[in-house]
């Protein structure tokens, strides 16, 4: 129990310095781009282009690294995922083109698999009724890294655009070293199953989810609120920019808070709300309760309501670890591995859709008044897309109890 617990926390701090590596750059990786073209329109564009580039490697890469991690062993495919990660940071702080951004892109996102490993590391040493709890902590390592990694990066840029690119490649770098002299195997040899091509295949791999019993109802859910969500992050920056004129520090503020927030439901609540409603009622909560918040965000006129929000919209950050915990049951402990790379590449396909879909209604807006209601639109197609998994997941839940109603019922005659 002790070996455990000590494992459960070598994760979380690999997740958490990770994520912080991440979180240095987002506030200003837009300005970036926005220095080497000449109009908003164009560095919406261009910006969309770019993260589209990452889901895009993502979705190609990420269960090929999950069925190696569930052949090889987590360990030695988390410290690749991490080493690629910190490389891209520091080629980036160098680029002085386009074209640098975007192959670079493709190298951190046939390397980003860190999280869906780091699923089923917490999967290997999790008992099943604790699953939700053990992907809570994940999240709240992942809040938490977002509490300072954002603030950190606003800081830094306002004395130098670079400067965060830098920092986070530090950290990835101290990341690596971390895991390579720490972090234990979680997985033993008698558990690993041969790699396959054809399961290490996306499509098959998507295909594989779907067929699971009691899940395939859900991936269509997981999918729709990872686009809502995506959507907005990859629009936030350039949105709060054009409508409230926020600066690097601004943002870096605004995403630390979110940071803090998703590390308190997840890491201090998460338990507690699970007890109380349970992983599907809790679930359908947080849906309910993202798809109200995306649509305020795009309805405020002032950029303090931004905050009102976040904080308003405590329970959606509860409704991801839910989801998360309730495929993971179904799920044979050999299969771990390939299946958090399935769920993260369901994340690279929307990481794909998302930045281009919102980049391109963000710059078709972007010469509107800010005052206008149709700026805001970006978040009137998440909170859609967010309403539509809600409806989903209330049919699939529903559908649930009536055959285990009716399976109770035949077996009683």
């Amino acid at each position: 129990m002790q070996a455990r617990q000590a494992s459960k926390t070598f994760i979380m701090i690999t997740v958490f310095l990770d994520v912080m590596g991440m979180g240095l750059v987002i506030p200003v990786l837009p300005d970036l781009v926005g220095q080497l073209v000449g109009s908003q329109a164009m560095q919406a564009t261009w910006y969309g282009i770019i993260m589209a580039t990452y889901g895009t490697m993502q979705f190609c890469c990420a269960p090929a690294l999950g069925a190696l991690s569930d052949r090889f062993g987590r360990r030695p495919i988390l410290l690749l995922s991490i080493f690629g990660l910190g490389t891209s940071f520091l080629v980036t702080g160098m680029a002085t083109s386009l074209v640098t951004l975007w192959l670079i892109r493709l190298l951190s996102g046939a390397t980003g698999a860190s999280f869906s490993v780091a699923g089923a590391y917490m999967a290997d040493i999790s008992p099943p009724e604790e699953r939700g709890k053990a992907f809570g902590l994940i999240g709240a390592a992942f809040g938490m890294g977002f509490v300072f990694g954002p603030m950190l990066g606003g800081l830094l840029g306002h004395y130098g655009l670079r400067l965060p690119f830098f920092a986070a490649a530090t950290m990835s770098m101290i990341n690596w070293l971390y895991g390579y002299f720490v972090l234990p195997e979680s997985l033993p040899k008698e558990k690993r199953s041969p790699f396959s091509l054809r399961r290490a295949n996306p499509f098959t791999a998507l295909a594989n989810l779907s067929k699971l019993e009691g899940v395939g109802g859900l991936i269509g859910v997981f999918a729709l609120t990872v686009l809502a969500q995506l959507i907005l992050q990859s629009t936030w920056v350039l949105y709060t920019k054009f409508r409230f004129h926020w600066t690097t520090l601004d943002n870096g503020i605004a995403l630390s808070i979110v940071g803090i927030v998703s590390a308190i439901v997840q890491g201090g609540l998460q338990g507690p709300l699970l007890k109380r409603f349970g992983e599907k009622r809790l679930a359908l909560m947080g849906l309910t309760s993202g798809a109200i918040a995306f649509f305020f965000y795009g309805t405020v006129r002032e950029g303090w309501m931004m905050y009102c929000i976040i904080f308003a919209n405590m329970l959606g950050f509860a409704a991801g670890p839910a989801l998360q915990a309730i495929v993971s049951k179904q799920v044979d402990p050999t299969k771990q591995g390939i299946t958090m790379g399935s769920l993260n590449a369901i994340n690279s396909v929307m990481m794909v859709v998302a930045p281009l879909l919102g980049s391109r209604t963000l710059a078709w807006v972007s010469n509107l008044p800010p005052s206008d209601w149709r700026f805001g639109t970006t978040f009137y197609v998440a909170c859609g897309l967010q309403i539509c998994g809600l409806v989903l997941a209330t049919i699939h839940f529903r559908r649930q109890r009536n055959e285990r109603l009716a399976a109770a019922a035949a077996t009683s005659k």
